[in-house]
């Protein structure tokens, strides 16, 4: 159901404790809304195309790790969904276990597969010998300490407070000063307003031809558009066939970012438009050269007229 007032309900990667709540309490004040934790990513974007949810917060990529392969499959696949905002928030783990717990009797450690990968060096440093165990969240590790399923979880400190757990080691991270970027979806609807700072997201198939991906970038090259994110997914059609989701400079509204998306329209299988909304990284967009900005545009369709009336 397209998207009328204002979300009031929000989904997010749970369970409680998750830096995806944390990020959501960073974007969103508690009191403006409901929230919902939900099992999984898929789960979260269901909620929304279900109606049970106006919006969700999902991760979408880690400056260490990269991108959150979950969210970028359950966006390009399912019932449209727009991205209305991103929000960045700094991450910071912590090796929580039961209170009274030494480090000498932790025989087994779990965490999500994105925190174990970036505390892979630090844990093996810790616990030589113990194979992390992967769970859904890090504050569903955090929940399996608390009920005694393993002996400790790498997660947020927000996470091993809330479920009663001491921080045995602090900053366990292989890479301190981590980021990760989540992106709120909503149902299909008019898009945030242009601020001159922007980014605009889709995911575009192409086909298994040469030169496909050469067409795809071209279309943003000669317009003056740069990206600022691109990756590669498997269709799962078949092998050879890829999707690639992106993200550029720029608004839909903007000429050039508009003339761009028809133009993969006309040369790409399928391209699916993921929004366009306010730029939250703290960059600004790079100048847009004289020949790409709207008045070159607008002039250059108003000459196009001319010559097809006779008047030029």
């Amino acid at each position: 159901m397209p998207r009328t007032q204002p979300p009031t309900r929000f989904a997010y990667l749970g369970p409680e404790g998750t830096f995806a709540e944390a990020a959501l309490s960073s974007a969103v004040p508690p009191g403006e809304g409901s929230r919902q934790p939900a099992a999984s990513v898929p789960a979260a974007l269901a909620a929304v195309r279900s109606g049970e949810a106006d919006a969700a917060l999902v991760p979408i990529e880690n400056s260490v790790e990269g991108a959150v392969p979950a969210t970028m499959d359950a966006l390009a696949d399912g019932d449209p969904l727009l991205i209305t905002r991103e929000v960045f928030l700094a991450v910071s783990f912590v090796l929580a276990v039961r209170p009274g717990t030494e480090l000498a009797a932790v025989r087994s450690v779990a965490s999500h597969p994105h925190a174990l990968a970036q505390t892979a060096r630090r844990l093996a440093e810790l616990l030589p010998g113990v194979v992390p165990l992967p769970a859904t969240s890090t504050a569903g590790a955090a929940r399996q300490v608390a009920d005694g399923e393993v002996d400790a979880a790498v997660c947020a400190p927000i996470a091993a407070q809330r479920y009663g757990l001491a921080p045995l080691v602090e900053d366990v991270a292989d890479h301190p000063g981590a980021v990760t970027r989540f992106v709120l979806v909503a149902p299909p609807g008019p898009l945030p307003a242009p601020t001159g700072n922007d980014k605009t997201s889709l995911v575009a198939v192409v086909g298994d031809r040469t030169g496909a991906l050469l067409e795809l970038l071209r279309e943003f090259s000669v317009r003056g558009i740069s990206l600022t994110r691109i990756e590669s997914r498997p269709t799962r059609e078949r092998l050879g066939v890829y999707s690639f989701s992106l993200d550029c400079e720029g608004h839909a509204a903007d000429a050039r970012v508009g003339e761009a998306l028809a133009g993969l329209h006309r040369v790409c299988d399928d391209v699916r438009f993921l929004g366009s909304y306010p730029r939250a990284d703290g960059r600004e967009n790079k100048p847009v050269p004289p020949t790409a900005a709207d008045d070159a545009f607008a002039e250059a369709a108003g000459w196009l007229q001319a010559v097809r009336e006779g008047r030029a």
